[in-house]
């Protein structure tokens, strides 16, 4: 067994993957009162308040074979300003390297948001690199990306896009960081194990295996955004069959002449209004039928008078698809995986049963164990919680493939500090791998 310190924990993603590979939490930290209030009773150790407390007292945390830390994503996430290291937030990776310097962890393990790696953020990718090789960590300058729907079911899996930064890094002194860099990403960005992503099923993998014990009539749709879905339905079915449906938005408003290209829209927006023109022009009968058998669409939320069909070849009707009302539209995607769960709203629809997936169904997108305790919360915010995890399937697999990767480097780190003597990282983790995949081979031969 290894000890794990966990920062930034939020619900527990982190501590549900160590823990599964042989972990043992010895320490956590979240800012969040109400994450904190479930974390303590489904991992049975209550973090701390605050990272910078413990920063300032690094030299007497507890001993650990590994640092985990999904470290503040809105200063780098496209649903915020992107201001990086410059926002405060995004100061607090500076916290994580005052207890590495401390207590120099063989392993550390960190995880954000695909945007902290991207054009916009360059400069701080290359702080978090350069940051962790000052203080000895041998890291790849490539960021390893991954999303738990590029993994078969078996392997932790889940029916969820959620492509993420996966930073691993082993201890190995400052010399060696820095010579060394020509290191590879733990896992490629593409399905492993033989997977197809296609073969992942909402209804099989999420709500059969997730078998709710709430009430589903508390997630039924409202009868205002049956009347949405119902209008964009007759819609479809008003097409000809051979009508080829566009992945640009629809956008209802240029059909009615409410929304018209001024000079000074963006180039986007232009773009957008001459192709739902022409695309008026192409289906203008059935277009035009749907406007006069359809006048209260032109009384529905803006956002809902837009459409996103991205659900390819899947049978036109918006009732067998996965939905989503977002700000930019209703958008359609066909029932295999779901889109990224998010801290805000738009939890997704599943149209079958005409209400949006359960808090238990969401908790299985993110691979959170059965019977996980939310604690009697309000919804909302066991949704924004699980909006803000780490997949724990995700974190589990790709942190087992780096030590298998790495095992020399890891066995010469804890050799070397008698700090984490007796916590054996690669013993532990190898010892689940190799038996899992025993009882995989067992079950491929009986099957």
């Amino acid at each position: 067994m290894f000890d794990f310190v966990d920062l930034f924990a939020g619900i527990g993603g982190f501590h549900g993957s160590l823990a599964s590979l042989g972990g043992r939490g010895v320490r956590a930290a979240e800012l969040d009162r109400r994450a904190r209030e479930v974390y303590k009773p489904n991992w049975h150790l209550m973090p701390d308040k605050d990272v910078r407390d413990l920063a300032q007292e690094a030299g007497s945390l507890e001993d650990h074979a590994v640092l985990a830390a999904g470290f503040p994503c809105q200063p780098f996430s496209k649903s915020g300003r992107q201001l990086g290291m410059s926002e405060e937030r995004g100061t607090l990776f500076h916290e994580i390297v005052t207890i590495l310097e401390a207590k120099k962890p063989p392993v550390i393990f960190l995880e954000n948001v695909r945007n902290i790696a991207g054009p916009r953020q360059r400069a701080t990718w290359r702080a978090v690199v350069d940051g962790l090789r000052e203080v000895g960590y041998k890291v790849s300058d490539q960021p390893c990306v991954f999303s738990p729907h590029l993994l078969p079911p078996e392997a932790g899996g889940a029916a969820q896009v959620r492509e993420r930064v996966y930073i691993l890094a082993t201890y190995v002194g400052p010399e060696r960081a820095h010579n060394e860099v020509d290191v590879p990403p733990a896992v490629e960005h593409r399905p492993q194990l033989g997977w197809d992503p296609q073969h992942w099923s909402i209804k099989e993998h999420v709500v059969a295996a997730a078998q709710p014990t709430t009430h589903l009539r508390n997630y039924r749709l409202t009868p205002d955004e049956i009347e949405w879905i119902d209008t964009w339905n007759r819609f479809l079915k008003l097409l000809p069959p051979g009508a080829h449906l566009p992945g640009h938005p629809l956008w209802a408003d240029v059909w009615t002449g409410v929304l018209q290209p001024k000079p000074e829209d963006p180039d986007w927006k232009k773009g957008f209004i001459a192709k739902n023109v022409q695309f008026y022009v192409d289906n203008k009968k059935q277009i035009d039928a749907w406007l006069e058998e359809k006048p209260r669409l032109r009384t529905f939320p803006a956002s809902r008078r837009k459409l996103e069909w991205q659900a390819q070849d899947a049978p036109r009707d918006l009732w067998q698809l996965l939905l989503h009302l977002r700000p930019s539209g209703i958008r359609a995607k066909r029932p295999t995986y779901a889109p990224a769960l998010v801290a805000m709203g738009q939890t997704s629809i599943y149209g079958p049963e005409r209400r949006r997936l359960t808090v238990e169904e969401a908790a299985v997108l993110q691979g959170f164990p059965r019977g996980f305790k939310f604690g009697g919360q309000v919804d909302s915010l066991s949704y924004r919680q699980l909006g803000n995890a780490i997949n724990i399937g995700t974190a589990r697999y790709v942190f087992s493939r780096y030590v298998e990767q790495n095992a020399d480097d890891i066995e010469a780190a804890e050799a070397a500090g008698a700090k984490v003597d007796g916590h054996p990282v690669v013993e532990a983790v190898m010892q689940v791998v190799e038996a899992e995949r025993a009882a995989s081979d067992v079950a491929a031969e009986t099957g």
